[in-house]
């Protein structure tokens, strides 16, 4: 028998750590279509945190669960439901669209469409120990992922995804920078890239970040605190450059980026975890034919992909610490503190 109320992480008002709460609230029932699910692990991003603090332009209605991505296990189904079955195990999808009818939906391009919301973000997410989904965001897990480690997934492998395999469009042969190797999203665009037989150059500022790059399988990795280190992305490459440069840092890091870039290069970002204002040498741009592009996650349809590829061992989470749910306002310090490598995932009901 279900419990009838659940703890969820809750804030209240914008501002630091402390204002994350633990409420207890009463568990949700499925309606038609939707999938009742008791949440196994859901992993705290940067995302998490912005909201929390507060983006200017962007407001949240209060009180808001945070929590963009997870795993869980269906404990019930609502009428009209057809796939989803009690016991199963399943991934929490970040992402979200209202109008199905859509254009951008229709061809497979969910991400695009003008609706498109994140879970935690535009709406309520996964910090809770039980949450309802329409069916068609659940994706079925593979026998044998664990599910807390997979909780580490969704969002980053989607961004990942969406960087390099729908907008820079990476090749062959390409050689792809990657910033940040220990971030969620850089650890997901080693792999991404590697699998499609690009040679990566990878940045830490860390030896752990750099260390965890080559285990990921990076090429080659350099240290980011060093002063001037596209001079060494040059020489790796025999005076080439990347022919894909992987960015969500921003200012910390973005002329070095674009002196890395090769002539015909695509700089790709999805961030600026660093401050939203960067400077571009137009001259550079434009003579080297270079192209900076803009990407915000990925399609849905990309997900089945990455869990198969997951269940292989051709891509894996990396999981800097897994605690209790009750512990997130540790965990967001964690994230905020820059020295995790991967993701901290947290498990409700604990």
């Amino acid at each position: 028998m279900l419990p009838s109320t659940m703890k969820a992480v809750r804030i209240h008002q914008h501002g630091g750590p402390e204002v994350l709460q633990l409420d207890e609230i009463p568990v949700p029932e499925p309606g038609p279509g939707e999938v009742l699910c008791k949440v196994l692990g859901v992993s705290v991003n940067h995302l998490d945190v912005w909201v929390r603090r507060g983006m200017p332009g962007f407001p949240v209605p209060f009180p808001r669960i945070l929590g963009c991505d997870g795993t869980g296990e269906v404990v019930a189904v609502g009428t009209e439901t057809h796939t989803a079955a009690v016991g199963q195990h399943v991934l929490l999808e970040p992402g979200y669209n209202d109008d199905l009818e859509s254009i951008e939906v229709k061809r497979g391009e969910d991400y695009l469409a003008p609706d498109y919301q994140i879970r935690g973000e535009h709406g309520d997410g996964f910090d809770c120990e039980y949450v309802v989904l329409p069916e068609r965001y659940v994706t079925p897990m593979p026998p044998g992922l664990d599910p807390v480690t997979t909780a580490a997934t969704p969002l980053v492998f989607l961004d990942a995804w969406g960087m390099l395999m729908e907008r820079a469009r990476v090749r062959e042969g390409d050689v792809v920078l990657v910033l940040a190797a220990g971030s969620g999203v850089s650890s997901a665009g080693i792999q991404i890239a590697k699998a499609e037989g690009a040679t990566v150059i990878a940045t830490g500022s860390t030896q752990a970040k750099r260390d965890l790059a080559q285990q990921l399988g990076a090429d080659f990795v350099i240290d980011s605190t060093q002063e001037g280190w596209s001079r060494e992305v040059k020489a790796m490459t025999a005076g080439h450059g990347a022919d894909i440069v992987f960015e969500h840092v921003g200012p910390a890091t973005w002329g070095e980026s674009l002196k890395s870039l090769a002539r015909n290069g695509r700089l790709v970002t999805c961030g600026g975890t660093t401050g939203p204002i960067v400077k571009i040498n137009l001259p550079h741009l434009f003579i080297k034919n270079q192209s900076i592009l803009g990407s915000t996650m990925g399609p849905r349809s990309a997900l089945p992909l990455i869990l198969e590829r997951l269940a292989a061992g051709t891509y894996r989470p990396v999981v800097h610490q897994v605690l209790p749910m009750s512990r997130v306002q540790d965990a967001h310090r964690l994230v905020e503190g820059r020295e995790v490598v991967g993701k901290v995932v947290m498990i409700p009901g604990q």
